[in-house]
């Protein structure tokens, strides 16, 4: 449980520099932003684990693995 916490500290420091760093501007589309920010590196770090293995990465992810290609193929990871 540790790790999930861990992930939590990391966003909500990345996200708070963020609205630091926009000295006064409004910020727009954060949903979006986060989670094409977070979604990438992730789809990355499980595959490299999974050893390029698609099944087994979607299995990690707990997704399916037509939603794993479709999600490397978005992010340009095919």
């Amino acid at each position: 449980m540790a790790r999930n916490n861990d992930i939590s500290a990391c966003v909500a420091g990345a996200l708070e520099k963020y609205f630091r760093d926009l000295d006064g501007e409004m910020p727009s589309a954060i949903y979006d932003m986060v989670l094409k920010n977070v979604e990438k590196p992730m789809l990355e770090v499980v595959l490299q684990q999974a050893g390029g293995n698609q099944t087994l990465a979607a299995e990690m992810l707990g997704i399916n693995r037509n939603t794993l290609r479709k999600k490397l193929t978005e992010y340009q990871l095919l």
